[in-house]
């Protein structure tokens, strides 16, 4: 999620988006409360990108106190005209992705009707309000009912952490596709049917990193997430507190015989 706002006015956070012809297709989302800074950032991305999705999921509290993120599923006016604009500044695919409405799920539906009439590509629902823990359960019957609602694509995001998951999601609601935000940071070979990250996997990772120059802290994130389930809670407060590529590259090979260099 990039703030559209900060994107348009500043030239360092924009030497943050990189792109390379191998990864494709990318769809960039933007977090906006102002249907001018949408499209402006969506025009400075889009002869480099494949879609804009416009976030109107986001739960944080910072975000919704920034009127950006779900604050947006609670607003369909806000929302439509930040469609509207959007579509109008671009010519590559627009989508928006949103979150079941707190208390009535009729602003929800018509939510994604009026993102339907502006000509918005597809809608990825989250089934579970702003206010709800990650660990309670999906309302499968909300995303269903706002993908009976539309006739474009709809998918289906929350609680996906394994295929298991994904199907049961496409069974229960018959979206045209699901999205896993925590599961693939978790296991980015979940697509592939592994139950946890494989090693050679993280290692593929770290090799792709280090070719592209990935900044220091996004690599040891990633890391931090693929390898959670692999580690003790001791180590993991070892893992955390390593501050330089070398010092872990130097862990990963003493502890899971990861040889990767620099």
């Amino acid at each position: 999620m990039i703030l559209a706002d900060v994107f348009k006015s500043s030239e360092f956070a924009r030497l943050d988006y990189t792109t390379n012809d191998r990864d494709c297709p990318v769809v960039v989302q933007f977090a906006a409360h102002d249907p001018v800074d949408l499209a402006h950032a969506a025009q400075l991305v889009a002869p480099y990108a494949d879609g804009i999705d416009l976030n109107c999921g986001c739960p944080q509290k910072w975000a919704y106190k920034e009127c950006i993120g779900a604050y947006l599923s609670e607003r369909p006016e806000m929302v439509q005209e930040m469609v509207r604009s959007v579509k109008g500044a671009v010519d590559i695919p627009c989508s928006i992705k949103i979150r079941k409405h707190p208390t009535d799920m009729r602003q929800t539906i018509e939510l994604v009707r009026r993102a339907e009439k502006l000509g918005i590509d597809w809608i990825t629902v989250h089934g579970r309000t702003r206010h709800q823990k990650s660990t309670e359960p999906v309302d499968y019957e909300a995303i269903k009912l706002a993908k009976e609602s539309v006739s474009i694509p709809v998918l289906a995001n929350g609680g996906i952490f394994t295929l298991a998951d994904a199907d049961e999601m496409y069974n229960r609601t018959g979206v045209a596709g699901v999205m896993s935000a925590r599961g693939l940071l978790q296991n980015p070979a979940l697509f592939a049917g592994y139950a946890e990250t494989p090693l050679d996997c993280v290692e593929k990772y770290i090799n792709l990193a280090l070719a592209y120059g990935t900044p220091t802290f996004i690599f040891h994130h990633h890391l931090m997430y693929m390898m959670e389930s692999m580690m003790s809670g001791v180590e993991r407060k070892t893992f955390n507190c390593l501050s330089s590529v070398p010092a872990i590259l130097d862990h990963l090979s003493c502890y899971y015989g990861i040889n990767c260099t620099l």
